[in-house]
């Protein structure tokens, strides 16, 4: 025991484990606000059960899926049961429980992320304040950001990247109190398996560990204890280089043969202090810290086109996640409002005050500010701290009231008022599932019609749903679309269906035969990739042989997204410039007022003349195409020329009220013409799917 107060005795075990189990139904109950309103929709049930909300979510599922079954065995992306710690783990449970896939996958986040009300209550439990740590629990379950990234539905490993080092910074505040080795070894193991938790989350602990040996060195140098303590962190977060799960299992067995050496206490100080140096040198070498960190921050801040060899266009700037968020933005994620991120700082400083041990959760304050510069999934790990941090606040402040019904009557009212912004957001968080019904129907179909070694090409936003639900694999999916986002949008918004056909067999074929290598990165290698391309629109391009079947998938909802999907293959891979200034607009609200169509955003149709106003410039339309579905499901069209030599031509989509403005290239795109319109080459495409929510052809080269 050190200077530091170490007192449980304010309610019993039986007590804490009640408080606990009342702050994780909160938690959980709270996630059922998205089940209730979900339920009112037939079209997301699959399987007489919900369908989940996030895309990255099929690739875990897919992976449990091949645990299960065996099945997606020719996908090469396919992850393995020890891959990651939530196939391992939801593999285990659909093994042991009668629930079914859909059911475990939709629950999952809920029931996992919910249990960060356990090392939160923990922590204020060490100081003696349970209640503090009940009521910061409440809040930081729910808010904001915590809340969009485990949601009823959110299948992703973001269930444990604030829960889990929660538990590690508890056993490490821990060992700081009460100087028992034994809390190391536990915050040692929870270091171990966070990364086999949550696999982005290397650095988070890296720099947990570092922030540990500071504190230790620089307060408690002159404890036996500390360098024990060291050696025991300082051990887990070294790289072991060996593969899963012989690392885990080597890890423990290491950890355990190392504290039972340091339990017996004979090791002499300096011996200690030497082993727990050696083992942070080779820490930091082993692990390269300073590379993995620089990697994260360049991944998350990389803007524009890549300035060597080719330059392909960036990634980054096109999720929504990882750009630059506005201050109200980053205090709403981590708080719920501008005046509860700024109470949470406050209550922070003061708590370091207070408490310096909880300079330790520093790094996970620091990667939540850093939030305003690599995007809004970094706001999540500061969400734990900073309710803690502003529920502490409230305490001190009651501190003055001398009134022990006035001073929990304020701490209770400021904490409703944090946690009443949150739960406004979370009525109001009406996130769909990632697919309807309707649209898994059609992927269903496919898998009955392709087999498991064959692909489907789509942009990377579906790729794991298309495994999922298809069996067959991608070109690009949510964690593979780098360079090889130019070769699916440059099928997509090509005007030449035959350099489409040319340029999807070649790549498949070449991803296939290079051992699943970037595509891109072969295809054009010691070439002139715009001559290239340009060869493709050959009829007798030479191709090589033809190993699987390619099927093409194009979304109805893909039509959001075209102009971002073409913004990837508009630019000239030698010099990074953009080509041409498409134009494409999609009209989901407009108003008819008589012989003016105002499709907003200053554009307007005037329905006599055919002339479109784009803000000050007025141009009469090249042609009107009006397509729509009958009962059976069958495209009609008609299409009315007005002027040969205009740009600019309005479709409109009666079975979905949508008007689409767009140039000659856009109209005569791939996507357009094959999704849209149903104008495709017999010769190179078969339609094999034909429905109002997607359509999929079989490529015949």
């Amino acid at each position: 025991m050190n200077k530091y107060e170490y007192s449980s005795k304010q309610v019993s075990t039986s007590q804490l484990v009640g408080l606990m189990l009342i702050a994780y139904i909160f938690s959980f109950a709270i996630r059922l606000i998205w089940v209730q309103w979900a339920s009112g929709y037939p079209e997301f049930f699959w399987n007489n059960q919900l369908m989940i909300n996030t895309n990255d979510g099929y690739f875990f599922a897919s992976g449990v899926q091949h645990a299960l079954s065996g099945i997606h065995a020719d996908n090469p992306r396919i992850p393995d049961i020890w891959g990651y710690g939530l196939i391992f783990f939801t593999t285990l449970i659909a093994k042991m429980t009668p629930f079914s896939l859909e059911t475990i996958i939709l629950y999952m986040p809920a029931v996992i992320s919910s249990l960060v009300v356990v090392p939160i209550i923990l922590i204020a439990r060490l100081y003696g304040e349970t209640l503090w740590g009940v009521f910061a629990a409440l809040l930081g379950s729910i808010a904001w950001s915590y809340y969009n990234r485990t949601m009823t539905g959110y299948y992703d490993t973001d269930m444990f990247s604030a829960m889990a080092p929660m538990f590690i910074l508890y056993f490490l505040m821990k060992s700081t109190i009460d100087f028992n080795l034994r809390s190391a070894l536990y915050a040692a193991i929870a270091i171990v398996l966070y990364p086999f938790l949550y696999d982005q989350g290397l650095a988070i602990v890296y720099a947990m560990g570092i922030m540990y040996g500071v504190y230790m060195l620089w307060f408690h140098r002159d404890e036996k204890t500390t360098y024990a303590s060291l050696i025991l962190i300082f051990l887990a977060m070294l790289p072991l280089g060996l593969d899963k799960p012989l690392t885990y299992v080597v890890h423990f067995l290491l950890l355990g043969v190392v504290y039972f050496i340091l339990k017996q206490g004979k090791v002499q100080e300096k011996s200690l202090m030497i082993t727990s140096l050696v083992l942070f040198v080779l820490f930091l070498w082993l692990g390269n810290v300073a590379g993995l960190i620089w990697h994260k921050i360049f991944t998350y801040t990389i803007k524009g086109t890549q300035e060597s060899g080719l330059h392909f266009y960036a990634v980054n700037q096109t999720v929504r996640e990882a750009g630059q968020i506005p201050f109200s933005v980053f205090a709403n994620r981590i708080s719920g409002s501008t005046v509860g991120v700024l109470i949470a700082l406050i209550g922070y400083i003061v708590l370091v005050i207070r408490h310096r041990a909880f300079i330790l959760a520093l790094p996970l304050v620091g990667i939540g500010i850093f939030a305003l510069w690599g995007g809004l999934r970094f706001t999540v790990y500061a969400v734990p701290v900073a309710a803690m941090s502003a529920v502490y606040l409230f305490f001190v402040i009651s501190e003055f009231i001398e009134d022990k019904k006035l001073r929990y009557a304020l701490i209770v009212l400021a904490t409703i008022a944090m946690i009443y912004p949150n739960i406004i957001h979370i009525i109001d968080y009406k996130v769909p599932t990632v697919f309807t019904k309707a649209e898994v129907e059609n992927l269903v179909k496919l898998d009955k019609m392709a087999s498991g070694k064959d692909y489907t090409l789509s942009w990377w936003d579906y790729g794991y749903p298309i495994w999922y639900y298809s069996d067959t694999s991608t070109l690009i999916d949510g964690g593979k679309h780098d360079n090889d986002n130019f070769i699916i949008s440059k099928i997509l918004t090509t005007d030449s269906q035959i350099q489409a056909a040319n340029l999807a067999r070649l790549a498949v074929e070449t991803y296939v035969d290079t051992n699943y290598s970037v595509v891109a990165n072969t295809l054009f290698k010691n070439k002139n990739p715009n001559v290239y391309l340009e060869q493709m629109k050959n009829q007798d391009f030479k191709l090589p042989s033809k190993s699987r079947d390619i099927y093409l998938y194009l979304p109805e909802r893909m039509l959001n997204i075209f102009p971002t999907i073409a913004v990837f293959s508009n630019l000239d891979l030698l010099t990074g410039k953009q080509l041409r200034q498409p134009f494409f607009y999609v009209a989901q609200r407009f108003t008819d007022q008589g012989n003016i169509l105002n499709l907003g955003n200053g554009i307007t149709l005037d329905k006599t003349t055919s002339i479109l106003s784009l803000g000050t410039q007025k141009t009469p339309i090249r042609r009107f195409v009006n397509v729509g579905y009958d009962k059976a499901g069958k495209l009609s069209k008609t299409v009315q020329n007005i002027n040969p030599n205009s740009p600019i031509s309005v479709i409109y989509m009666r079975n979905y009220n949508m008007f689409i403005v767009l140039d000659e290239q856009m109209y005569n795109s791939l996507y357009i013409q094959l999704f849209v319109l149903e104008n495709y080459d017999k010769n190179l495409f078969e339609p094999v799917i034909l429905s109002p929510y997607a359509k999929v052809y079989k490529l015949k080269r």
